[in-house]
């Protein structure tokens, strides 16, 4: 990683422990910025770039711990906890929560990379998760009604006919339509097509009825 590949914040109300983890991680080729607050952090313009949080447990607005409770459904940067009043509770809670670790000062540097490292890979891939995701919404988007109806029949295993059926369209309308599926969610094949139906969370309500009728 370089500076130009990611950013590490820190949010810590000791500026001592703010200027030592600036100048450690400039250092290591690591850009950061420091808050004092997590208030001064929220009102930071943050670059669109992977991350990390190193986020001190005990500040004077919200403490950490209380943070990561409030943002759970918003979009941060993996967290790194650091902390001088450590305790198990404390720190199993923060790790069920998703924080990355929960280090207690004086930081051990070789920890602390290690783990702002594993924070920066997370964020990495989340990114390209919701990336990838977003893109298979907009393919989905360009669906008519029909074919969005016509998906989670294809995809929960129902036979042409059987799906047909469903929708009181011929056999060969249906096959119509799931061409035009395959085309606009670039579907490789039928396997590709629901796995995708499963990441857009597409609800399927019918399952394949076998023996009932032939293809």
């Amino acid at each position: 990683m370089t500076q130009d590949d990611c950013i590490v914040f820190i949010v810590d109300d000791d500026q001592r422990i703010c200027e030592a983890l600036c100048e450690l991680l400039a250092a290591r080729g690591l850009a950061s910025v420091a808050f004092n607050a997590i208030a001064d952090y929220l009102a930071f313009p943050r670059p669109d770039l992977p991350g990390c949080l190193i986020l001190d447990v005990q500040l004077p607005d919200v403490g950490g711990l209380e943070f990561q409770k409030q943002t759970e459904s918003e979009q941060h940067p993996p967290i790194v906890f650091i902390t001088g009043h450590g305790d198990i509770p404390s720190s199993v809670g923060a790790i069920q929560r998703g924080a990355v670790d929960f280090l207690t000062k004086p930081l051990s540097e070789t920890e602390l990379m290690k783990s702002i490292q594993t924070a920066i890979d997370r964020d990495c891939d989340a990114r390209l998760e919701r990336g990838e995701l977003l893109t298979l919404r907009r393919r989905f988007s360009l669906l008519t009604s029909r074919e969005r109806q016509v998906l989670p029949l294809v995809v929960s295993g129902l036979l042409n006919k059987q799906a047909a059926a469903e929708l009181g369209i011929s056999e060969v309308t249906l096959q119509i339509h799931r061409s035009k599926i395959m085309q606009k969610m670039q579907a490789a094949s039928l396997a590709d097509l629901v796995r995708t139906a499963e990441r857009l969370q597409v609800p399927v309500t019918h399952t394949r009825r076998a023996g009932t009728i032939s293809k």
